[in-house]
């Protein structure tokens, strides 16, 4: 079971049966249409990356959702790394021929 640092195992254990119990026990992800996915919820998720585990910053998620939701968040992150490191690369002054 996947535990957010600094919640102890017994008050995650309530908050996510508590927001699987408030979503029906379905994942809420919706399509483009707007419809909801059919799968049970597996997972609770942070709506917003962090350690707010307020109900609302929380939601359920079959496992599928969840990893896509997960994997999107990761190539974000990577990406914003890769432009602060070639930030850090970049010359600052032109070079005189081609000034």
């Amino acid at each position: 079971m996947w535990l957010t640092f600094g919640t102890p195992q017994a008050d995650w254990v309530r908050i996510r049966a508590r927001i699987l119990k408030r979503d029906g026990y379905r994942c809420t992800h919706l399509d483009e249409s707007g419809v909801r996915c059919a799968e049970p919820a597996s997972d609770v998720d942070h709506v917003l990356r962090g350690d707010d585990h307020r109900d609302a910053n929380l939601t359920s998620l079959c496992g599928w959702h969840h990893r896509q939701k997960s994997s999107r968040e990761g190539a974000a992150a990577r990406a914003a790394n890769w432009r602060r490191h070639n930030a850090k690369l970049r010359r600052s002054e032109k070079h005189p021929w081609l000034a």
